[in-house]
C-alpha cells in the first residue's frame, strides 16, 4: 500500500510558476512509477506527466513539455511538478498517481494509487 498527498497548488497568475509535491508512505517507493494527471470540471481526466522508478526517464503530454518538469526523491519518498509559464488553460485539480512498473504508464486506468488532488487556479 502507498498513501499519496498532494500540496503545492493555489492562484497564480498567467506567466507565473508553481511546485506542487507529493508525499508517499511506504518503504517500497522506489519501485512506482509515479505519475501527475489533471482534470478540468466538465473534462476528462488528462495525462501530464509521468517519471520511472530510478528518475531518469520522464515524458509530457504535448501541452506542458517545455513548461513543466517533473522529478522525485526517492529518499524523501515525494515526487515534484514545476510549473512554468502557466496559462488559463492549465486549471485543474492535479493529482498524483502511482504504480509498480518498470516502464512509463499513460493512461489513468493503469494506476492502483491515487492522491485527493489539489487545486491550481490560473488568471488571466
Amino acid at each position: 500500500q502507498v498513501q499519496l498527498v498532494e500540496s503545492g497548488g493555489g492562484l497564480v497568475q498567467t506567466g507565473g510558476s508553481l511546485r506542487l509535491s507529493c508525499a508517499a508512505s511506504g518503504r517500497t517507493f522506489s519501485r512506482y512509477a509515479l505519475g501527475w494527471f489533471r482534470q478540468a470540471p466538465g473534462k476528462e481526466r488528462e495525462f501530464v506527466s509521468v517519471i520511472s522508478r530510478s528518475g531518469v526517464s520522464t515524458y509530457y503530454a504535448d501541452s506542458v513539455k517545455a513548461r513543466f518538469l517533473i522529478s522525485r526523491d526517492n529518499a524523501k519518498n515525494t515526487v515534484y511538478l514545476q510549473m512554468n509559464s502557466l496559462k488559463p488553460e492549465d486549471t485543474a485539480v492535479y493529482y498524483c498517481a502511482a504504480e509498480d512498473s518498470a516502464v512509463l504508464p499513460i493512461r489513468a486506468t493503469l494506476y492502483e494509487y491515487w492522491g485527493q488532488g489539489t487545486q491550481v487556479t490560473v488568471s488571466s
